[in-house]
């Protein structure tokens, strides 16, 4: 009975660990987005890196996506750094947008000034293109 349990109790607390972790969770692969605008800020923090880039559509209106990548240390071996991405840097996105509609998006690749363009998802995440 213990075990039983101790199983249940765990299966019960991973589910959201998963879940959290899931591309299919929070993303839409049928939602492909690509966009060019100006870094605004970058956070570069467990478990997830954040940036938010601002974009100019035809009419002036100016939308602020906020763009999810993969974690510190797997982006760190695929040449990223902190620095990789400033405020004011003009870069372009390819990704997918969230489900419930806001301007979240899972990056999957950033183009930067430079014109180098790095993988920026999670490897694990389950989503389209993973590496």
């Amino acid at each position: 009975m213990k075990i039983a349990s101790a199983f249940v109790l765990l299966a019960t607390f991973a589910a959201p660990s998963f879940a959290h972790h899931s591309f299919a969770a929070e993303y839409d692969k049928n939602r492909p987005v690509k966009f060019t605008g100006v870094v605004t800020k970058m956070e570069w923090m467990n478990p997830h890196i954040y940036y938010y880039v601002d974009v100019k559509d035809a009419g002036g209106k100016i939308t602020n996506y906020a763009v999810e990548g993969g974690t510190p240390n797997s982006l760190r071996r695929r040449g990223w750094g902190k620095d990789s991405l400033k405020a004011g840097d003009v870069v372009t996105v390819e990704g997918y947008m969230a489900k419930n509609g806001s301007n979240h998006v899972n990056g999957r690749t950033v183009t930067l000034p430079d014109g180098k363009r790095l993988f920026g998802g999670s490897a694990d995440d389950g989503g389209p293109g993973g590496q």
